[in-house]
């Protein structure tokens, strides 16, 4: 019996259209769900790794153009956002640690939990998390120790899991975040990104798993 068409979903935690999608793609799971429960389709979750590792001070015209983003974002999806953030934190780019911290949730099946946890930290409790004390407070949150969890996150570094899974969103062609692919029959099919219709996006998943069964 060959295996049902995979539905990739490539994110970054600390991808700020990512956040302002969060809505629409936890409307498209619940409409998707009839068919993961008829095994016709399974989510792959994939990290797309935004901005590798960097304890550098992030320079004032990038944090400007994200304000800038956020305030994009905000107007056109009515998305929330603190901005206390870029006053009351020292940011980073830098989101490879809470991919990671992602990846280490995965393997305990509570990716979606943690994900949720570091956007919610970030956009609306003005945390950093490109810090891993704030990363380790949202593994917490999702019922995770802090000791296993920390040694967890070493090796996954150690790993270079994350860059491996980072390649692989590239050679799918997922360079932007959020991005969709169809992968059925070993061919790959992008899907068009709509932030306020999800609808339209279940619709081109259903036809192109369906002609691919």
């Amino acid at each position: 019996m060959s295996s049902p068409p995979q539905l990739i979903y490539c994110y970054d935690p600390m991808c700020s259209w990512c956040w302002g999608f969060q809505p629409t793609w936890e409307a498209m799971q619940l409409q998707l769900k009839p068919m993961i429960e008829r095994d016709e389709l399974v989510i792959q979750p994939l990290l797309g790794g935004l901005a590798i590792d960097s304890d550098e001070p992030m320079p004032l015209d990038m944090r400007a153009r994200l304000e800038s983003t956020w305030q994009q974002i905000e107007s056109s999806l009515g998305t929330e956002f603190n901005y206390e953030f870029w006053y009351r934190c020292q940011p980073r780019r830098s989101t490879y640690p809470a991919c990671r911290a992602c990846l280490v949730a995965r393997d305990e099946g509570l990716e979606r939990e943690m994900n949720a946890s570091i956007q919610h930290a970030y956009y609306l409790r003005a945390s950093n998390p490109s810090d891993m004390d704030t990363l380790t407070r949202c593994a917490e949150q999702v019922g995770m120790q802090p000791d296993s969890f920390l040694r967890a996150m070493e090796q996954v570094k150690i790993s270079a899991r994350l860059e491996q899974e980072v390649q692989q969103a590239r050679q799918m062609g997922l360079n932007s975040f959020p991005s969709f692919a169809l992968v059925a029959n070993n061919q790959i099919l992008h899907i068009d990104l709509d932030y306020q219709n999800p609808k339209k996006m279940v619709a081109q998943i259903q036809q192109a798993a369906t002609s691919s069964a």
